[in-house]
């Protein structure tokens, strides 16, 4: 039981988790050092309250568990069918709201097709799984040199591409850079370079908003 909280602590630091898990796991601790003390006195209470703490630190570990899960990209394609708050378009603005997963969902045309982008502001370039960019008809550029991405399998290989378009909404980019991997299991991922063509982006309780640089000259998107 000593090792459980600072593997919870160690834990919460590296997947940045909110500290509600800490301190279920405190109360759930808290319970069985209090059903050994009252164990003494009265048997039946003193095992009633060890199995609610020990049921409270088993719900931990498995929010713990499936906080962890997420950081795999594999986990968010199993999400893909699911269905996800629907992105708007409001005075030129388009708003995203945030899903139950904690990520921005953004149904987008690339090049034409259609394609789901997580937004993830920790991630420098735009990224297509092998399928999208398929679909697409993008094929990575046999002039520029791979690069090495870190994903949750460790260090891969991705070979560098160009986007004609990515349109949603009321946002269109043009000529983008982007990876393409097959590392991602089949996870889009609309990074910085992306983020930076436009006016300005930032969430107001929850939904993400884009504004772009202009208007587009065809009605939005989604």
């Amino acid at each position: 039981m000593d090792q459980v909280l600072p593997f919870l602590r160690g834990l919460e630091a590296s997947l940045g988790s909110a500290p509600p898990l800490l301190i279920g796991a405190g109360a759930a601790m808290a319970l069985t050092l209090l059903a050994g003390g009252l164990g003494r006195v009265s048997p039946r209470l003193g095992s009633a309250l060890r199995l609610s703490g020990n049921l409270a630190l088993l719900a931990v570990f498995l929010l713990a568990a499936m906080r962890f899960v997420r950081l795999d990209p594999a986990f968010d394609s199993l999400t893909s069918n699911l269905a996800m708050p629907a992105q708007t378009v409001s005075g030129g603005e388009t708003r995203v709201p945030l899903s139950a997963d904690g990520h921005y969902w953004i149904e987008a045309r690339v090049n034409g097709a259609s394609q789901r982008f997580m937004v993830d502001t920790g991630a420098t370039i735009t990224a297509l799984s092998t399928e999208a960019a398929n679909a697409a008809g993008i094929r990575p550029d046999p002039l520029r040199l791979p690069v090495v991405v870190r994903t949750a399998n460790g260090a891969t290989q991705a070979q560098m591409a160009r986007i004609d378009e990515v349109r949603f909404g009321s946002i269109v980019a043009r000529d983008m850079d982007a990876i393409v991997t097959g590392s991602t299991g089949g996870l889009n991922v609309l990074g910085m370079n992306f983020l930076s063509r436009l006016k300005g982006w930032r969430v107001e309780e929850g939904v993400l908003v884009l504004t772009p640089r202009r208007a587009p000259a065809d009605p939005p998107v989604g």
